[in-house]
């Protein structure tokens, strides 16, 4: 089963809020979900994105893949930066060896 953390639409027409859900990914948008992770709230100033990163990264772990939205939220919250940690992902750009001067 292909399992995937997307976005499930509530709240009024023209006042939208979202679930973060991970669903299988066969599913309709706003069918059943296995479990809620969070939610986000566009319309409030600033946005409100509220995630449980523990039950995120547990879900990266076991190979969820999050939409390109999911991502990004992930990635305000800190969830990815957390799963990217663990796993040993996080390419750490090292200083620049000093230029050898030539003498001419």
């Amino acid at each position: 089963m292909a399992v995937r953390m997307r976005l499930m639409r509530m709240g009024k027409k023209k006042q939208p809020s979202y679930r973060v859900v991970v669903v299988d990914g066969r599913s309709q948008r706003d069918s059943r979900y296995i479990e809620q992770i969070g939610r986000y709230e566009p319309l409030h100033d600033p946005s409100l994105v509220e995630i449980d990163n523990e039950k995120a990264v547990a879900w990266l772990a076991r190979g969820a893949q999050p939409s390109e939205t999911v991502e990004k939220l992930l990635n305000i919250s800190g969830a990815m930066n957390t799963m990217k940690m663990k796993t040993g992902k996080v390419h750490v750009v090292g200083v620049k060896p000093a230029a050898v001067s030539e003498e001419e």
